[in-house]
């Protein structure tokens, strides 16, 4: 499948939120983690339009006819949907962006969580492989590259299938916010700082926020890991985090 039919695809179950007026507005994608779209990744595109930009909640489940069982059964433990099958998203919606009169597609911030930060990585550690990684016959590595003003990477999932310690993301990548967490019972801490470490190495601007006492899905209050602990202070913490990364990027 090429980028526009794919693209059309996956936003017709994305949620798209905007400023009010006309735009065009700079647009931040927003990835959710293994188990699909939650509520609280709602609240983080109401700090972009406050911010002023568009975002758009992706869903990478119902395009690919999965449901929430689904997802934990086949994409939460590695089954299915690894990272950079899942990039295609990516790279879809930027085409995407192109068709929208409100967006402005040559300014563009992606946010992932977990999972979410998983595709990001990927998604540009494919470098020119894009195509064949992601299937997406015309997935296009200049134009993430060249519209993507930054990124911000929440408790990503860097472990074994993640390409970003071995390969690094190359020339021309964004400015990296991350967010990791302590006692991160699922993905860890170590992998990610891995990660950011080699991206660091490779000359990228990277910032860095560690919430030592801080569980994976802190900040989501339906989180459905049981060993996930709700803090309502660090979410607040995050969502200002956001919004500052968004300002940098304006």
């Amino acid at each position: 499948m090429d980028s526009a039919a794919w693209g059309e695809k996956v936003a017709k179950h994305s949620r798209v939120f905007k400023p009010a007026g006309p735009g065009p507005f700079p647009v931040a994608l927003i990835l959710h983690g293994c188990g699909g779209k939650t509520p609280f990744l709602e609240d983080y595109a109401r700090v972009a339009v406050q911010s002023g930009w568009a975002a758009v909640v992706v869903d990478s489940l119902k395009p690919r006819g999965m449901s929430t069982l689904d997802a934990k059964l086949f994409v939460c433990t590695g089954v299915a949907l690894h990272g950079l099958k899942r990039a295609a998203d990516i790279f879809a919606m930027l085409t995407w962006l192109e068709t929208q009169g409100w967006a402005d597609p040559h300014r563009v911030f992606l946010a992932g969580w977990s999972h979410g930060g998983w595709t990001i990585m990927d998604s540009y550690a494919v470098g020119r492989s894009a195509a064949r990684g992601t299937t997406l016959v015309d997935a296009d590595p200049a134009k993430l590259r060249a519209r993507v003003k930054g990124t911000l990477l929440v408790y990503p999932y860097a472990g074994y299938g993640s390409l970003t310690a071995s390969r690094g993301w190359g020339e021309g990548a964004p400015p990296v916010w991350s967010v990791l967490a302590g006692k991160d019972q699922v993905v860890g801490w170590k992998a990610p700082a891995k990660a950011l470490d080699r991206l660091v190495a490779d000359g990228l601007s990277v910032d860095r926020v560690l919430h030592a006492d801080a569980t994976h899905a802190f900040d989501d209050n339906r989180a459905n890991d049981p060993r996930a602990r709700y803090r309502p202070d660090l979410f607040e913490a995050v969502q200002g985090y956001f919004a500052e990364a968004l300002g940098r990027c304006l």
